[in-house]
């Protein structure tokens, strides 16, 4: 792998002068807090004024990309509560399918929003990151117009789960990889920003598809959402560009390619010099066991909530509540990661996402459809909004703190593809274990998917702690404390 001259500026007080400063303008100290990583093999790019408003218009068009593609696979909830009505009743494309299978068709659009993570970003490197994002658009569109043709249940998980997920990995991971590159001392901050799209689009999306589908029927929603995506990610795409010093470093890759197809299909996944490392099997158990927890309470929002008394209006809702807590969330803690450290807030807001499940959502499922259960409930979806989404916009801000500017590429690919793999397990696991405790009317059914969310999120914290004390170990073996990670 070609690597980069990451050059030290004279003053870092200069750089927090403004929120969005370019890369290119600001005091850049030395990514990689483990020096093994870095290297000199390859030319500095030339780094000119760069104007602020470029930097402005990559989180913007990142965040735009994301509302639209990740706000919509996080307001599935809408359509798992809808389906699920509709396969208690005949005739219909869901009749007689568990929420197991149904929520098969989310996971496999979450998962194979990362699994596919090595090849978006090869594209991208190979050609431009416009062009991939651009193509993505396109297939997210098409996979929602075709899901409104659906008469049976694997047209769904066809459409609106694998072309769904295709469409929307080809922007998002473009989105998460170009940015941070944009970014020194405010990259946690300009990351929450960028990701807090997700949330953003939750909110806006989750009632809007309600609405839509109260009006005009599920079918014609998806045909609406198809064309509006279509339109908004288009227009996003254009400013998408790698900073100054990467697309240097492309240009000399590129150019050495012995042939046309060269970084097409031949991908490689990963530095395995860099994987060696105990640093990244840490980072990588960490994104294993927070991604398998991470997207099960969002997808059976809704449904845990009709458990409760609530009506499917209500549930939409409590979907819109943990969006908008998640954007919340990722803006103020990337502000405060910043300042505190990446690697200790990642910590800190894992293990808080653990402790919250715990206290607030497994202790709901044992009171029944009464006021305590659902008091605990509201709770729930306001804190797990607030702290488990941090982890998700400090993840490629974390990696480029360890790994070095000149390996997040490569290394971000791959552990975004093992986080798509981790929710295409954990995910239908949880959703087999409401069957098996199906035999216990109301929210206790469950109590096992609560046990397992929280299991899992404190095996993340573990990780997470291990990758920070790995963060203060120095050449020769040697821990040196480090309050700032």
């Amino acid at each position: 792998m070609q690597t980069e001259v990451i050059s030290s500026h004279a003053s870092a007080a200069a750089d927090d002068m403004e929120m969005f400063r370019p890369r290119g303008e600001s005091v850049d100290r030395p990514d990689s807090q483990i020096g093994t990583f870095a290297g000199n093999t390859a030319p500095q790019a030339s780094e000119g004024r760069i104007p602020q408003w470029k930097s402005i218009a990559i989180v913007a068009s990142s965040f735009m990309v994301i509302f639209t593609c990740c706000g919509q696979n996080f307001a599935f909830g809408v359509y798992q509560a809808l389906y699920e009505e509709m396969a208690l009743q005949p005739d219909t494309p869901f009749t007689g399918a568990t929420p197991a299978q149904i929520d098969l068709i989310g996971t496999i659009s979450i998962a194979l929003m990362t699994i596919g993570a090595p090849f978006s970003v090869a594209w991208a490197k190979r050609f431009s990151p416009r062009l991939v994002s651009l193509l993505g658009g396109v297939i997210f569109s098409a996979a929602l117009v075709l899901a409104s043709f659906g008469t049976r249940l694997w047209h769904f998980e066809v459409t609106q789960g694998f072309l769904l997920g295709v469409g929307t990995c080809l922007p998002y991971m473009v989105a998460v990889t170009v940015a941070p590159g944009w970014f020194s001392t405010r990259r946690g901050l300009a990351m929450g920003i960028v990701l807090s799209g997700t949330g953003v689009g939750g909110v806006v999306w989750a009632p809007a598809i309600k609405a839509l589908v109260g009006r005009v029927g599920f079918r014609n929603s998806l045909r609406v959402a198809g064309a509006l995506s279509f339109v908004l990610v288009t227009v996003s795409s254009i400013p998408l560009a790698w900073d100054a010093q990467t697309q240097a470093r492309l240009n000399v890759e590129n150019a050495a390619r012995s042939h046309r197809a060269d970084g097409i299909f031949n991908v490689p996944l990963v530095d395995w010099r860099v994987a060696k490392s105990r640093s990244f099997l840490a980072q990588s158990l960490g994104a294993v066991f927070q991604a398998a927890a991470y997207y099960t309470p969002v997808f059976f929002f809704a449904s845990y909530a009709s458990t409760l008394g609530y009506s499917a209006a209500a549930g939409a809702n409590f979907i819109a509540l943990s969006n908008a807590c998640n954007a919340v969330g990722k803006i103020a803690i990337g502000f405060f990661a910043d300042r505190m450290g990446r690697l200790n807030t990642m910590f800190l807001t894992t293990l808080f996402s653990a402790v919250i499940t715990v206290c607030f959502w497994l202790p709901s499922t044992y009171y029944g459809s009464t006021s305590d259960s659902r008091g605990l409930f509201i709770a729930f979806t306001v804190f797990y909004g607030l702290f488990a989404s941090a982890y998700v916009s400090l993840f490629p801000a974390s990696l480029v703190e360890i790994f070095g500017a000149q390996n997040f590429a490569s290394v971000n690919g791959f552990l975004y593809m093992i986080r798509g793999m981790a929710t295409l397990v954990g995910t239908p696991v949880s959703g087999i274990l409401i069957r098996g405790g199906a035999g216990r009317a109301g929210p206790g059914a469950y109590l096992d998917m609560s046990v397992f969310v929280s299991v899992l999120l404190f095996a993340a914290t573990a990780s997470v702690l291990w990758v920070r004390i790995e963060a203060m170990i120095g050449s020769g073996n040697r821990m040196t404390f480090k309050w700032k990670a």
